[in-house]
């Protein structure tokens, strides 16, 4: 319609300038000012569609934190991704049950116009095994996770390993939120951080309502979708040996960091290398 506009416009001002007998010089000029005007009038019409071809196309990463944490445990994940060109998405899980971080995770998914790669830490690997069966999920990446199976809680997957050090100084309030002391947040989450880093992870962290560690799965998406998982291998939160079954068990490509249960934030460009090797792959 624009384009007919200007075309209408070329024609009605040359007769004109026919007219007045200076027309050559001038017609030129202005047959270069209509297309001119002619081809930005066609650029806006199409740079709505080519923002929403662009839109559908880009990949997300979108990252879940676990228990005893927040979105700021990614904090040192998230500018190196968006180097990357990514658009990048830290959940804040309320940490109050299975399927209320999973319904968390599920409306940032939903707000994503293209593909999304889904992280998830420790217990954020639980809440991505059931939220990354929808379909816009292409990968998953576990990082220092558990990946339970279908109808399995979290409590179910540890059933056959001693318990992991840090496990044992947990403390409960009266409403059943549990966190860690700050002795083991220094000295079993995060040991490989400064001292006053784990200070403040410690006054900062999410509690986790207890009883979530035993709420079953409701599905399983590693069963449907390609799966990477970051071994820590001085975890003392998930024990190592566990990390492995559980990644043998899901398929998943793997790569071991010398790390403690924090490597995000110990060692933030392994984890990015992995990231980008699962949205490379997909």
């Amino acid at each position: 319609m624009h384009t007919q506009f200007f075309t209408n416009t070329l024609v009605s001002s040359t007769f004109w300038l026919r007219s007045s007998g200076k027309w050559q010089a001038a017609f030129a000029k202005l047959k270069h000012a209509v297309l001119a005007m002619a081809a930005v009038s066609m650029l806006f019409a199409q740079s709505p569609a080519s923002a929403a071809e662009v839109a559908s196309s880009q990949k997300t990463i979108v990252l879940v934190h676990g228990a005893f944490a927040d979105g700021s445990s990614w904090d040192k994940v998230v500018p190196l991704l968006q180097a990357k060109g990514f658009k990048v998405v830290a959940v804040q899980n309320p940490l109050s049950s299975l399927a209320d971080d999973v319904a968390t995770t599920k409306r940032a998914i939903d707000a994503q116009a293209g593909q999304v790669i889904l992280v998830g830490h420790s217990w954020g690997g639980a809440v991505i095994t059931q939220a990354g069966i929808d379909d816009k999920v292409k990968a998953l990446v576990y990082v220092a996770a558990f990946a339970p199976s279908e109808a399995q809680s979290v409590l179910d997957t540890g059933k056959d390993y001693p318990p992991a050090p840090g496990s044992q100084h947990l403390e409960a309030d009266a409403g059943g939120f549990v966190k860690l002391t700050t002795k083991a947040m220094a000295e079993d989450f995060a040991q490989d951080l400064p001292v006053a880093k784990t200070a403040l992870l410690a006054v900062s962290q999410g509690p986790i309502l207890g009883k979530s560690f035993g709420e079953p799965l409701q599905a399983a998406a590693w069963k449907t979708k390609p799966s990477w998982y970051v071994l820590t291998t001085k975890d003392r939160m998930i024990l190592p040996e566990l990390q492995a079954a559980m990644a043998k068990k899901i398929g998943a490509t793997v790569t071991s960091v010398a790390s403690s249960h924090a490597v995000m934030l110990s060692q933030p460009q392994a984890v990015v290398n992995v990231i980008l090797a699962a949205a490379k792959g997909n």
